[in-house]
């Protein structure tokens, strides 16, 4: 059986949490692992299922479906007490969580990573990046720096505050003698985290052997990325970034499980394009039409709260999510939006100081003051969101679809027409 990645194939916010939620109901052969490989509470996925709409934000999407195992895995970064409450969330409405696994080496955010992302952004000022405040960036870089805390490091509290005690070092002269802060003591860390150690406990386990497992046994496990290609720290729009790898290669780090076994990379791609945050954005709308874009597509962060900021379709950042993650279909969502537009632009090129750019410029510069090339495409009025093939969709939402195919240099397998799960025209099964 098959590993599929989901990836965001723009700046996140793309609708990655349906299309996850659709593999683990989808039909004859449901997904049995969801696992989310990178990232922190600085993201979200919204899941509606009927009547019921879920705000998820470190809980994969699997959580929602019956019989499905979801994870953690290791690339993640968890603030305890954001995990718990989500967690107690979804049993207060009756959503089974005891099948969730958390990787041992996942990496915790502490609070001194919390105290440290919301002061630098304020002593950025106007060259701040648009971080969440919620601790990721220096989660990570502790990681990376070989000074982070460790899930499995709640279980063994001299490790614990050894490790804690190492990184306050560093930590406290930062917040006193540089941001004019109070320092944190060791024990009050270690108070706080303790107690998430018999909380936790139950769903701890070697995430990377229970899937390799699971893929020995024939199971169907879908890899799920937070945030999108363009925040990627390596491949996104540098230095307004997030600090992990949600593109495609992200997910054998971030899961433990090998290359060899992934046989498909599906990229989420909205009708349009939206981003939170700073960083440049060629498409970006300031007038009526971005307004509507984000009132109709109501375009407000899951996790964040902060009204997206919005823009036309962006063929050549989708050709790009292509080439870097090697995507071999996409999932459009949210075309249903676009109803009631009588014209509809898509950038297809850029113009850098005269210059026609057909793929990504190379320098951060050149991406800066890239000026979008539009060719529009007539809309329509008629509602689609009972849609539920091609066919179903007027002439011109067809032809605005199959433009955005070839554009994107991959086919589309499957159509967004509205929020819910059955809102969906699958042109190719899901899961095969």
């Amino acid at each position: 059986m098959p590993v599929i990645v989901l990836v965001g194939a723009q700046w996140g916010d793309e609708g990655k949490g349906k299309a996850t939620d659709l593999l683990g109901a989808a039909g004859s052969d449901p997904v049995d692992y969801v696992v989310r490989y990178q990232g922190g509470n600085n993201a979200g996925h919204t899941v509606v299922i009927g009547d019921q709409s879920y705000a998820l934000h470190l809980l994969p999407s699997g959580i929602l479906t019956p019989g499905c195992t979801p994870v953690i895995a290791n690339g993640v970064v968890i603030d305890p007490g954001v995990l718990l409450h989500e967690i107690a969330g979804l049993q207060e409405r009756g959503v089974d969580t005891s099948k969730l696994l958390i990787s041992g080496n996942a990496h915790l955010i502490t609070p001194y990573h919390t105290t440290l992302d919301k002061t630098r952004e304020r002593f950025l000022g106007k060259n701040k990046i648009g971080t969440t405040g919620r601790g990721i960036g220096p989660t990570y870089a502790d990681k990376v720096n070989r000074i982070g805390v460790r899930v499995q490091d709640l279980f063994d509290e001299k490790i614990l505050r050894q490790k804690v005690e190492a990184a306050l070092v560093d930590k406290n002269h930062l917040l006193v003698k540089i941001y004019n802060r109070r320092a944190l003591t060791v024990d009050e860390v270690i108070e706080e985290f303790l107690p998430f150690a018999d909380a936790l406990r139950p769903y701890v386990a070697d995430t990377s052997l229970v899937l390799n497992r699971a893929l020995d046994e024939g199971k169907l496990i879908c890899l799920e990325g937070s945030q999108g290609t363009l925040l990627d720290v390596d491949h996104g729009t540098y230095p307004f970034v997030t600090s992990s790898n949600p593109t495609a290669g992200g997910a054998c780090t971030g899961s433990g499980i090998g290359p060899t076994r992934i046989d498909r990379v599906c990229g989420i791609l909205k009708a349009y394009t939206t981003r939170v945050g700073s960083g440049p954005f060629p498409t970006e709308l300031f007038d009526e039409s971005g307004e509507f874009l984000r009132r109709v597509g109501g375009e407000v962060g899951v996790t964040t709260g902060r009204a997206r900021r919005c823009g036309w379709f962006d063929a050549v950042i989708a050709r790009y999510a292509t080439r870097v993650n090697g995507l071999t279909d996409f999932f459009l969502t949210k075309l249903d939006v676009l109803t009631g537009l009588e014209r509809i632009p898509v950038c297809v090129a850029y113009d850098v100081d005269g210059v026609r750019h057909d793929e990504m410029p190379m320098s951060q510069t050149d991406f800066f003051h890239a000026k979008p090339i539009y060719e529009e495409f007539p809309g329509w009025t008629e509602d689609i969101t009972g849609a539920r093939s091609l066919a179903d969709l007027p002439k011109n939402a067809q032809a605005y679809v199959a433009a955005l195919e070839e554009m994107s240099n991959a086919p589309i397998s499957a159509i967004g027409v509205g929020p819910g799960r059955d809102q969906t025209i699958e042109i190719r099964s899901l899961v095969k």
